[in-house]
Formats: C-alpha cells, sequence, structure tokens
C-alpha cells in the first residue's frame, strides 16, 4: 500500500464517503473496508495522521478507534476485510493472526514492511518513530538523577528488546551517553515535530535551546 492510498484511506475527506477497498484502488475486491487505529488522545495517532495524512490530529473520525492496542489487534484480527495501525510490540505477540501491510514511500521506491532492520536502517518510512526521554539540565546535577540515566543508557538496549520494541544501535547509545555527560542541552527537533528522521542523524545535531 502507498503513503497515498493510506491518506485517501483516513483523511478527514474520507469519513462517510470512501467506505470500499475498490474506491481506494480499482484493483482491489469490492468490499467494505472496517478501520481501526489509536484514539485521538494518543501519541501514536498524532504520528500517524502527521506522517499519513500531513497534519497533526487530522482524521476521519469513523473507524474503531481505541488507546488500547489489543483492542485494535482483536478488531482486525477478527475481520478479513479490516486494516489498522498499532505498535509493532502488539504485532510480535499476535503476528499468527494479523499479517504486515509492507509500505511504499515514494513513487518508484520498493515496498517496505515494518521490521527491526528495516526500523534501525531506516528503510521502514514514515511509520517508525522515536521515543525520548528528556531530562532537566539542573536535575541531571543531582547524583540520582544521573545515576539514573547513565543506568538507563547502559541497559535500555537489552531492557526494549525485552519489551519488544525496537533498540538504538549500540553506536546511538552511546552518542546518547557522550552527549548527556558533556551536559548538551537543547532540541534536535528545534522545538518541531519531524517525519522519517534518523536517530543517528538526531543525534549528530547541534540542538537548539
Amino acid at each position: 500500500i502507498t503513503v497515498e492510498e493510506l491518506k485517501k484511506m483516513w483523511e478527514p475527506a474520507a469519513q462517510g464517503t470512501i467506505m470500499r477497498w475498490k474506491q481506494i484502488n480499482p484493483a482491489w475486491p469490492d468490499t467494505p473496508i472496517k478501520l481501526f487505529g489509536a484514539g485521538a488522545d494518543s501519541g501514536t495517532f498524532d504520528y500517524f495522521t502527521d506522517a499519513i495524512v500531513g497534519k497533526t490530529k487530522s482524521s476521519r473520525t469513523d473507524y474503531v478507534a481505541s488507546e488500547d492496542d489489543n483492542v485494535v489487534v482483536q478488531g482486525v484480527a477478527r475481520d478479513p476485510n479490516s486494516i489498522g495501525y498499532f505498535g509493532y510490540a502488539y504485532y510480535l505477540e499476535n503476528s499468527k493472526k494479523l499479517k504486515l501491510v509492507p509500505i511504499v514511500h515514494q513513487a518508484g521506491k520498493p515496498a517496505v514492511a515494518p521490521s527491526v532492520q528495516s526500523v534501525i536502517d531506516g528503510s521502514y518510512q514514515p511509520l517508525s518513530r522515536p521515543i525520548f526521554i528528556y531530562v532537566n539540565a539542573k536535575a541531571a546535577e543531582r547524583p540520582e538523577v544521573k545515576g539514573f540515566v547513565d543506568f538507563y543508557l547502559a541497559n535500555a538496549q537489552k531492557a526494549v528488546k525485552e519489551a519488544k520494541y525496537i533498540p538504538l544501535t549500540e553506536k546511538d547509545y552511546k552518542h546518547a551517553s557522550l552527549n548527556f555527560s558533556n551536559k548538551k542541552t537543547g532540541t534536535a527537533f528545534g522545538g518541531e515535530p519531524e517525519i522519517g528522521v534518523k536517530i543517528a542523524d538526531l543525534l549528530r545535531r547541534d540542538p537548539k535551546e
């Protein structure tokens, strides 16, 4: 499925209008679409709408929405005409009853399915997103806070794998640890969200206060 097809499926203009698969792509079946996705209070919802529709929180509302990814998983698993979006960890736990849909990010590019490798190497776009912790510079002077962050960066790779999320590379964790030990403050995003940026590229940026 292409990003353009996903937009046609999920944008506000689709509400009450795009109701069958064939309306999105004439080669697809003339069967009804059942949509499942994150609720409006979810960070996943914010990122998905920004990445696919082009505007945060811009989405049709006639779909089954839930902040509980398990609800989305069960809904998609029960209906062969359904499609939904949720965290990759929930797919791994339910892979026997779900099917991944590879995404074509740009015309002429190959379709890429989500996987540990495609997220790490940056080829799964635009739906892979980073999760950060933020540390107050003054609080980081306290030994218990510094100790926690040092422990987190030293052990996150293993802990993230155990949680079935996708860890950064060892090089990225070392870079983040170096930034922390050098008291490098500010935001690499410059205060604005970005879609499709790689972690390694973020860590190399000079942050803005």
